[in-house]
């Protein structure tokens, strides 16, 4: 399954430089709900919800957890396997539709949390396809030689914007975070073709109305379905439209690799729906063991799906050195991506020395992060009383001026 020689599988700046997968990570809650807790909440039952989705359990973020805390987990855990730090790291992209702000951004609180002191960091909304959107972004901007290194990362809480009494939705979605280490080399390999689409004329299929958004000056729209801050999806239109779009995405991204669907070892797709996957395989005429699947476990976790589902295949086996794997997604936007990817990290495999003290660097790096931040919370602390201070003894000079 190699890759034929030809120009559209060469990098396509002229550096000479490719984007590999040197590292990857996950996290997820520890909280499970199950088809049968759901049926506490919403008029549904667990044959229901595994025969339409083939989902049988999903993580829901705890209190103390959130898109940053999860994305921050899974990039740690995606730098202890590339064997880097993180003032290696030159650019944090976080796929996420669920940030805890409009701003900062979840990548700079997880920059922040790296101890990441040389990146630059920003969030990608993309929804469901925005993992391979962040992918294709980092390994354009490795190609053209501007950056060496980066971390993508799709985190989300999704159950945080979910309408519970929506049987429609809310036993779809679920809570976690993956992530990828890319490095530049010259070694011939990694990203190798990326397929990005939008229609933005079906946008009013799945959404997330917020503030600040003109569809909240049109009760037509925000009413019993459409509610603010929580999401709606026309789930049979959205159906149709991903069954198409994997089948072409993939054939169009196979195509710029000049490889064929046969040079596949594996599908990693988008985590959204049994049936969905079923009919992806049967239009492209696969066997449906091709696609990853890990949906009966962690639900619909939107831009987290792909890479939690890609650590998962590793850790299975699934994924061999030189084999060609195929990344797609689809969401709102509507949105779609499509990416090829040839496995394998081109450095040294012996590195177990440095790995023993990267590993003590990179702890002494998250301590110092800590230390960072309690030293800035006390800062602010005097700052505010010796502020408060202040103003007490102008006021007391004012009023004995009054005197």
């Amino acid at each position: 399954m190699g890759i034929r020689k030809d120009e559209s599988a060469e990098p396509r700046t002229g550096t000479g430089l490719y984007a590999h997968v040197v590292g990857w990570g996950m996290a997820v809650p520890d909280i499970v709900i199950t088809n049968q807790d759901l049926e506490a909440i919403v008029e549904t039952n667990d044959e229901w919800i595994r025969t339409r989705t083939g989902i049988r359990e999903r993580r829901i973020a705890g209190e103390r957890e959130s898109t940053s805390s999860l994305g921050l987990k899974a990039a740690r855990r995606a730098l202890e396997v590339a064997n880097m730090l993180p003032t290696d790291i030159d650019l944090i992209i976080v796929a996420t539709s669920t940030p805890e702000n409009v701003f900062p951004s979840a990548a700079c609180l997880i920059q922040n949390g790296l101890g990441a002191t040389r990146a630059g960091a920003f969030d990608l909304s993309a929804a469901c396809s925005g993992f391979v959107y962040g992918v294709e972004m980092a390994s354009q901007a490795i190609r053209s030689g501007s950056i060496r290194a980066a971390v993508v990362i799709g985190a989300e809480t999704m159950t945080r914007i979910l309408n519970w009494q929506d049987r429609g939705t809310c036993i779809l979605f679920g809570d976690g975070a993956g992530a990828i280490v890319l490095r530049a080399s010259e070694a011939e390999g990694g990203v190798l073709s990326a397929v990005l689409r939008s229609d933005g004329s079906g946008g009013d299929l799945l959404g997330l109305p917020a503030v600040g958004s003109i569809d909240l000056l049109n009760s037509d729209y925000v009413n019993d379905e459409h509610t603010l801050n929580k999401m709606h999806m026309n789930g049979g239109e959205v159906f149709k439209f991903a069954t198409r779009v994997i089948t072409e995405s993939i054939h169009q991204a196979l195509e710029k690799a000049n490889l064929s669907i046969e040079d596949l070892s594996l599908i990693v797709p988008h985590q959204a729906n049994m049936r969905i996957i079923q009919a992806a395989a049967r239009a492209l005429k696969i066997a449906p063991e091709m696609f990853m699947s890990n949906l009966e476990r962690y639900g619909n976790t939107s831009a987290a799906s792909i890479p939690i589902a890609l650590c998962e295949a590793v850790q299975e086996g699934r994924i061999k050195p030189d084999d060609n794997i195929a990344f797609v997604g689809f969401g709102g936007g509507l949105t779609w991506a499509a990416m090829i990817l040839r496995w394998g990290d081109p450095r040294p495999v012996d590195r177990r020395s440095e790995a023993l003290i990267n590993q003590g660097r990179r702890e002494f790096s998250y301590f110092l992060v800590r230390i960072r931040a309690s030293l800035r919370r006390f800062s602010r602390r005097i700052s505010k009383l010796f502020g408060r201070s202040n103003r007490i003894q102008r006021l007391r000079d004012k009023a004995d001026r009054l005197d």
